[in-house]
């Protein structure tokens, strides 16, 4: 496991930096400035992302599951709870009946930044979010589609070898799990990746489910070097080609994170 999944300050500062240089422009260019709106993150964790929105001038608020993260959150976000600025439950979405009397109000930009591919029944829950969308709000998602080199976050692995070794997630779960069980995974760790394998999710997917449940997409980019890298390995962040990135299921293979704006029809 790289370092920075178990640094958490390091890990929101990360999520801070690139949403504030790539998550938010991007969102700018099809909504105008990003300023004095009610931002929702699901999944929001340490509230990285939710830092720079309100940096922004913004009002953020997080749904997170983990009480733990939830905990971390509130201590990274401590001025920004306490100026009425940022807001977080520690709830299972789904058990959020009346968003308007649990918030206040409905959201102008609902984001979910690495959390989609985690998700199971994606259909229901990505209907469930027009329940919190206000009538002229927008979607953001940022995902690693599930056939990119390192779509089954096989860097949570603690053997060396297999947190760089790309595509191998794809195997069958049979030979999957006992490749990680071979060199010596915990139980705990094969569990949580053969849960991500169950409900990992490529391009194509998401957009029939887009399609499918009365929604449209306003603008998409696919990243050949996620744009998160520049932190994490020192790379530089790069588009896919315009070409490549138009071919339908073979972009999976070469996108590294596809950011994917959409909204109610």
């Amino acid at each position: 496991m790289f370092e920075f999944h178990t640094d958490k300050g390091r890990y929101f500062e990360m999520q801070r930096v690139v949403t504030r240089d790539d998550i938010i422009p991007f969102i700018e260019q099809h909504t105008g400035a990003c300023v004095g709106k009610r931002i929702l993150e699901i999944g929001c964790a340490e509230a990285g992302v939710l830092k720079a929105f309100i940096e922004k001038g913004n009002i953020g608020t997080g749904v997170e599951l983990s009480p733990s993260r939830y905990e971390s959150a509130k201590l990274f976000l401590k001025q920004e709870l306490e100026d009425g600025r940022f807001f977080i439950i520690n709830k299972n979405i789904y058990d959020i009946n009346d968003p308007t009397a649990e918030f206040g109000s409905l959201f102008d930009v609902i984001v979910l930044k690495d959390v989609i591919e985690h998700i199971p029944e994606q259909p229901k829950f990505i209907n469930q979010l027009k329940l919190f969308l206000n009538h002229k709000g927008i979607i953001f998602f940022a995902y690693p589609p599930w056939w990119m080199p390192f779509g089954g976050h096989q860097q949570l692995c603690a053997t060396k070898l297999l947190e760089k070794l790309p595509w191998f997630h794809l195997l069958p779960n049979f030979l999957y799990k006992f490749i990680l069980k071979s060199f010596g995974e915990s139980d705990a760790t094969i569990n949580e990746l053969l849960s991500i394998k169950s409900t990992g999710i490529i391009i194509e997917t998401l957009h029939k489910i887009i399609k499918k449940e009365q929604f449209e997409v306003v603008s998409e980019q696919f990243w050949f070097i996620n744009p998160i890298y520049r932190m994490k390995f020192g790379l530089k962040s790069r588009l896919v080609p315009t070409l490549l990135a138009f071919i339908p299921y073979l972009r999976n293979f070469y996108t590294t994170t596809h950011y994917i704006l959409f909204k109610m029809k």
